[in-house]
């Protein structure tokens, strides 16, 4: 039901209030949303990726739990809203970055998405081009992106759009049948990885002396950003998810037991099987596809690909399409629904060329993980402020959805929302520039580059103080309507 009221140029049916007789997510729907999201190939490739980075097998693991339990916070902080009111996050920005300004933050995790989309859609490529490899008996190419390679990707690709036009329901079904594939395909490539190196005390050999700590502490503070990175776009618009629970309770406790120990446990799987390939094979693969296309059983690798497969699309519709579909739909309701937006996203995520983002680990942790990060930090600081402290968890609903409400503020944009999330990016912009290669590490005093490394921490930090400290010199009308006491 649409809030009375409500302007058409601020609401369709995709990202109106969902009623209470529609929120029917339990805890165990959350945890087992959480499990499909969780247990996926970038899960496996970033702590192994630490192991490249120098840290031990136990010193990676401690990083991926740390960063989980540190994202939970805010994980849930922004699921309150969604549970409470019902709403979508775009419409939630709107409280805080005004019913225009809203557009910026929603956009901005929506591009991020869309490049996430890609890497996801690459991974499940991969995963058909290595299976045909070895049915028809071709291998990778020596050099480059073979046409082999991208038309494998593109078909991946329309498989996601397919579950995109079917909608929400397709989603929540394929979560609950596909995190069962990629958990047992992990489980048995451990298992097997154990094997044929020697035991857990072989694997951990060569990753038991750890780095000096002027070493060590750099590259812990930018894995532990990353880690945090690597779930701060869903730390946002976790209310996608949270407006179809039906308590408080449920989205808490589904989200705790399904997010750090499922991240844990399969980055875990990931350490081992990367430290065994040392072992076997004489170099460390961290791309799991890769290591099962060496396995000696073809038809079993076979199946374990399509495994892959089918569980890297269930991660990738629900955590990559969710958002920036209703991201683009808030940037024109009238003319964007759901569908339009998912597809959007879907033509952009190729336009970021997945290939160029997974082609060295050490880009995709402190490039695209940290980089991005800075941007998302400040946004999250700004939403939680908002909600819980400024108006202490009180929103008038109706007046998010019109366009001359209380949320106009000036014109539409919220001067206090956006100047805060300016000056919160700025500190990290330094150290990212020094990454992609545009200025020198020489010219940025060290303690930037240190800020970069804390991207999400220091710009979530700014963004609240901030925040608050911009609505003491400009204050905004407190009402509330609830929709549903929680």
């Amino acid at each position: 039901m649409h809030p009375s009221c409500a302007d058409d140029s601020l609401i369709n049916d995709d990202i109106a209030p969902v009623p209470a007789g529609r929120r029917t997510w339990g805890m165990r729907d959350i945890a087992a949303l959480w499990v499909g999201m969780a247990v996926c190939i970038p899960t496996y490739q970033i702590a192994s990726s630490l192991l490249g980075n120098g840290l031990t097998w136990w010193q990676a693991l401690l990083t991926v739990l740390l960063g989980n339990l540190i994202v939970l916070v805010p994980m849930t902080l922004n699921a309150h809203p969604g549970t409470a009111y019902g709403i979508p996050f775009p419409v939630l920005l709107r409280a805080s970055f005004g019913t225009r300004g809203a557009n910026v933050a929603a956009l901005l995790r929506g591009v991020v998405a869309c490049g996430w989309f890609g890497i996801q859609a690459w991974i499940g490529g991969a995963a058909i081009y290595s299976t045909l490899g070895m049915i028809f008996g071709f291998g990778p190419p020596e050099s480059g992106i073979s046409g082999g390679q991208f038309a494998c990707f593109m078909a991946f690709w329309a498989v996601n759009v397919v579950f995109i036009w079917k909608g929400m329901e397709s989603i929540k079904w394929l979560e609950v049948i596909s995190a069962p594939f990629l958990l047992l395909v992990g489980l048995a490539l451990m298992i097997w990885a154990l094997a044929k190196a020697g035991g857990f005390a072989a694997v951990f050999a060569g990753s038991s002396t750890g780095l000096p700590v002027s070493e060590f502490l750099p590259v812990f503070g930018g894995g532990l950003t990353a880690m945090v990175g690597f779930w701060a776009t869903l730390s946002l618009n976790i209310p996608d998810f949270s407006r179809y629970a039906k308590s408080q309770k449920d989205q808490v406790l589904g989200q705790a037991i399904g997010l750090p120990t499922t991240m844990t446990f399969y980055s875990f799987i990931g350490i081992v099987v990367t430290g065994a390939t040392l072992v076997i094979f004489g170099e460390e693969i961290w791309d799991p596809v890769q290591v099962i296309a060496r396995l000696e059983s073809k038809w079993l690798s076979c199946l374990a690909l399509v495994a892959l497969a089918v569980a890297t699309l269930s991660t990738n519709i629900a955590a990559n399409v969710v958002s920036p579909a209703n991201d683009f739909s808030n940037l024109a309701p009238k003319h964007i629904s759901f569908r339009s937006g998912g597809l959007i996203t879907a033509v952009i995520g190729i336009g970021m060329m997945p290939w160029k983002l997974l082609a060295d680990p050490n880009g995709y942790i402190f490039t695209w993980l940290i980089g991005y990060s800075a941007l998302l930090g400040p946004i999250a600081g700004i939403m939680i402020a908002d909600y819980f402290v400024l108006r202490r968890r009180k929103l008038d609903v109706a007046e998010l959805y019109r366009v001359q409400g209380i949320y106009r503020y000036t014109r539409g944009f919220s001067l206090a929302g956006l100047g805060a999330f300016v000056l919160a990016v700025l500190p990290c912009l330094p150290g990212f520039l020094v990454q992609i290669g545009m200025i020198d590490s020489s010219e940025v005093p060290a303690f930037f580059m240190g800020v970069y490394r804390l991207a999400w921490f220091a710009g979530f930090g700014l963004g609240f103080v901030l925040y608050l400290g911009f609505r003491k010199l400009s204050p905004v009308k407190l009402r509330s309507v609830d929709l549903r006491s929680t």
